[in-house]
């Protein structure tokens, strides 16, 4: 054979191969399109029980986060109600020696034992509040603070070290764990 008809027929079988590859392409189409819609239903009731499943899931941690915050709620209220029990247990002896001073100055009339006995009292308190974090400012000659201190009166420094210094405390300001719970009530000189 020649070249020649060698190459129609090679042509024919092209053709037919290529009138093959179209009609298969075709079926394959429809098939195709049939499986989309399929999968497309498919994907919708599985993106449908996927919603159910998050919507589940949400209202359950919806509930578990209200019955959470209902629950530190009730706590934190018994903590405030019962939050000063500790210093009350700590102050009743200090109020039995109170009560026993007061019996004792209704039947003593000595002025140095009612005054010692006053003082043991206070150092008592004082050692029991200081126990529970409360501190006493130090101001005597300390600079003037707004953090810690207010001034209730300004008065003429007689040396330039007490400008801006406290010269007087009227009123002592405490500390609770470092927090300031009362300002010292100070006289500031300027």
């Amino acid at each position: 054979m020649t070249e020649e008809a060698k190459k129609p027929e090679i042509e024919e079988t092209d053709n037919i191969t290529a009138e093959q590859v179209n009609t298969e392409e075709v079926d394959m189409g429809e098939v195709a399109v049939e499986e989309t819609e399929k999968s497309d239903a498919e994907k919708l009731t599985e993106a449908e029980a996927q919603i159910a499943a998050l919507k589940d899931q949400l209202l359950r941690q919806m509930a578990e986060f209200d019955n959470y915050r209902k629950r530190t709620l009730k706590e934190k209220a018994d903590l405030i109600l019962s939050g000063g029990q500790k210093l009350m247990e700590a102050l009743l002896p200090v109020l039995d020696d109170i009560e026993r001073a007061q019996q004792n100055i209704a039947a003593s009339n000595e002025i140095e034992t009612l005054k010692e006995g006053v003082e043991l009292i206070l150092s008592k308190l004082t050692k029991t509040l200081g126990a529970q974090g409360l501190k006493r400012m130090e101001t005597e000659g300390a600079a003037f603070d707004t953090d810690f201190h207010e001034a209730v009166a300004l008065i003429p420094a007689t040396e330039d070290a007490q400008k801006g210094s406290i010269i007087d405390c009227v009123q002592a300001g405490y500390l609770l764990n470092d927090k300031v719970i009362r300002h010292a009530k100070v006289v500031v000189g300027q």
